[in-house]
């Protein structure tokens, strides 16, 4: 009977993996090098102004502030080209102008040393392909030999950078955001069925996901506020919904299953 447990279990495992492999595997989509994982390329109104877009690349910006900070107090979408920015608005302190000011981050002009005005159109908007500028890969490997090393994505575990006070994400920006009720997250770890014998329960911390959205960022437009009122499934989340909102194209890859699928398997 053990043999058979175990015969089962084995099965259990490989046919799991396989199911992701196969159903899944195109959703992974082309790998980038790990300083352009997560990057991003806006171009709502550049090309057509005769400008480059901007590459924006979330691990400069997720090294200094968190994702919350962006996507709630400030207002950006969650996907991709959704917000309608303008250089107007960058300029009257709204989208990217909230921190490039010239205080928080450089501005779109500044005087020099020498007092003269210099502009920095080209630090956002910029020809170079994705993947091809050297000095952005060579800041982002200053950045990762300080970091705890991941295995996907761009290859740099946060969570534990965090854990480690190796980061610390700045989440307040006077004038922009407002104050909290703190949440006691501290217990907040949840058991999720992974529904799939011999397949590994997902462990969620609500403490280490706190860290980067609060709370808001998932509740109540991602997920319910209550505990098994959101139905969802690994199709849902390929497709870019749910947990998929965010892992796989900012946070660390779906294909980095085992970080999500830890709890112990019984036998």
């Amino acid at each position: 009977m053990k043999w058979n447990g175990e015969v089962d279990w084995v099965r259990g495992v490989f046919i799991g993996v396989l199911l992701l492999l196969c159903c899944f595997s195109t959703a992974w989509g082309k790998r980038l090098p790990a300083h352009e994982y997560g990057t991003t390329v806006m171009d709502n109104y550049s090309s057509k102004n005769d400008l480059e877009p901007v590459v924006f690349r979330h691990w400069v910006h997720r090294s200094k502030h968190t994702c919350r900070l962006c996507h709630v107090d400030i207002g950006f979408a969650m996907e991709a080209s959704e917000t309608q920015v303008r250089e107007k608005d960058n300029r009257a302190g709204r989208y990217c102008g909230v921190c490039h000011n010239g205080h928080e981050a450089f501005a779109c002009e500044e005087k020099n040393v020498l007092g003269r005005t210099v502009e920095n159109c080209s630090r956002c908007h910029t020809a170079i392909a994705i993947g091809q500028d050297d000095h952005v890969r060579d800041d982002f490997d200053d950045l990762a030999e300080r970091l705890p090393e991941g295995r996907f994505g761009n290859r740099i575990d946060w969570a534990k950078a965090s854990r480690q006070g190796l980061v610390n994400p700045k989440d307040f920006i006077e004038g922009v955001s407002f104050e909290r009720t703190k949440m006691k997250h501290e217990e907040g770890i949840v058991n999720v069925d992974a529904k799939l014998t011999g397949l590994p329960d997902i462990v969620f911390s609500h403490k280490e996901h706190a860290v980067w959205n609060s709370c808001d960022l998932c509740h109540p437009e991602v997920f319910a506020l209550k505990a098994g009122a959101t139905k969802y499934s690994m199709q849902d989340i390929f497709a870019g919904k749910f947990c998929g909102t965010c892992h796989g194209n900012v946070a660390f890859p779906l294909k980095d299953c085992g970080r999500c699928h830890s709890k112990p398997v019984s036998q």
